[in-house]
């Protein structure tokens, strides 16, 4: 079978931080901030907390079905509360989309490089 590739994104809101908890969230803005932003096997959580209380975790997960992309979707999401929680930040209103490149539409260059017009 071929190995599907699934990009996952957790997205939620902070909850309840302390004061030092947001100061070390912002000290750290720069190694999260969205134009760096990357789906990784192991998850990559991006912010602006100085805008809004929001945060994405982009996670790039791999299966062999389509319908293997559920529990990707349950991996990413546990993954997340994982990252969350070992660091003591609250969070609430967890919600995921996934994504089956598989199934993606080519973007030009890919029709060109493949032979399509």
């Amino acid at each position: 079978m071929t190995q599907r590739t699934f990009r996952i994104l957790v997205r939620g809101s902070f909850d309840a931080l302390t004061d030092g908890q947001r100061a070390e969230l912002l000290a750290e803005a720069a190694e999260h901030d969205v134009l760096t932003a990357a789906f990784t096997e192991e998850g990559h959580l991006s912010y602006d907390l100085a805008a809004r209380p929001f945060f994405t975790f982009r996670v790039l997960e791999h299966g062999e079905r389509e319908e293997d992309i559920a529990a990707a979707t349950v991996r990413a999401e546990t993954a997340a509360e994982l990252w969350l929680t070992d660091r003591g930040y609250g969070y609430k209103n967890l919600r995921s989309t996934a994504q089956d490149l598989s199934l993606a539409p080519l973007g030009a260059r890919q029709k060109r490089e493949r032979g399509g017009n």
